[in-house]
């Protein structure tokens, strides 16, 4: 465990290098720390000066130590981006959400580390869909995929989404009344921005709640290969219904073809899950949620608990939670398979 300085809600994590990292979350928060955590630094609150210690920060993406965006979710221009190139001493605002009955949820770059995805909960019948580039004006698809009655995507975590490429790939996770779905977007040409290239495959998390679905997503790069198609086969959906944390049905699935099918976990997570992240350095996937954490060896068939701590959020060697509370994987201690 860590000392944040905080009791604010943490949910958005994200780790550079496992030694300069970026923290966010409840009233205007956002943390840095560039020594590991041994020290956590609270920055300077975006748009302190008018309303921004009533915002919260669900999702931060940082690209080293003086270069982060943050997002913060709520109710129409609750929603927002902010962008600081010094550290966090000044943010410059880059976005604010257009809907007025809009709520953002997850907002993550891609694998390659520069260009972004934000999504937003459906406005007119589709989820909102921008691509954000650090150095350009965001760009908001024209065609967004479609949503069924009742559903949703989360924002517990900064996590239902992973980016591949934003020319390429991306992959949606959602939940509510409707069931749990994953959307990806599969490219057709260099330019499909402008085409409905939304398939999408049900996953078996959640029990069709307003409250229930999936809330964490996340793949794996494969072994080496001249065909990128095959980076990213394996992932993991995670979630169950966070009005019911120690219920362990469904809270996990599991895909070995890229998100087209998934089947649900052998022996899933002791409880709700909202996060959940490969760790390359430990050959393991680790999900956490608001009763605890656990590991999984064989690409989320089985999972093995970990601890019973209250968690929101993950970016190893990080784990987020409510209060403040940061916590640091100890690699040493996890259980022997």
């Amino acid at each position: 465990m860590q000392e944040s300085g905080t009791t604010a809600g943490l949910r958005g994590i994200d780790s550079v290098d496992g030694t300069v990292a970026w923290a966010s979350g409840t009233g205007g928060t956002v943390l840095r720390t560039v020594d590991g955590g041994a020290h956590w630094i609270r920055c300077a609150v975006p748009d302190g000066d008018k309303d921004g210690t009533t915002l919260d920060f669900r999702g931060v993406q940082a690209w080293d130590a003086n270069t982060a965006i943050v997002m913060a979710s709520g109710p129409g221009d609750k929603s927002r981006l902010y962008k600081t190139v010094d550290g966090c001493k000044t943010w410059r605002l880059l976005l604010t959400n257009p809907d007025g009955g809009g709520f953002w949820d997850p907002y993550r770059r891609d694998q390659r580390g520069h260009l972004g995805i934000l999504i937003g909960d459906p406005v007119g019948g589709r989820f909102p869909v921008w691509r954000i580039d650090p150095e350009y004006s965001p760009l908001r698809l024209h065609h967004a995929p479609k949503a069924h009655k009742g559903e949703a995507a989360f924002a517990a975590s900064n996590s239902a989404i992973f980016v591949d490429d934003v020319f390429f790939d991306f992959w949606i996770a959602t939940g509510g009344k409707s069931g749990a779905r994953v959307i990806k977007r599969i490219d057709h040409d260099f330019d499909s921005f402008g085409f409905d290239t939304f398939p999408s495959s049900v996953v078996p998390v959640g029990q069709n709640a307003e409250s229930s679905g999936v809330f964490g997503l996340s793949f794996r790069k494969g072994p080496k290969t001249a065909d990128r198609e095959k980076d990213f086969l394996n992932g993991i959906a995670v979630g169950g219904d966070y009005s019911k944390p120690n219920d362990a049905q469904r809270t996990a699935a599991w895909t070995a073809d890229g998100g087209n099918t998934w089947t649900a976990s052998t022996i899933p997570p002791h409880g709700y899950r909202s996060s959940v992240q490969w760790g390359e350095s430990i050959k393991a996937w680790i999900a956490a949620g608001t009763n605890g954490s656990d590991i999984s060896r064989d690409d989320g068939k089985t999972w093995q608990p970990l601890d019973n701590g209250n968690w929101n959020a993950l970016s190893l060697p990080f784990v987020v939670g409510p209060k403040g509370r940061i916590g640091r994987l100890n690699a040493a201690a996890i259980p022997k398979p």
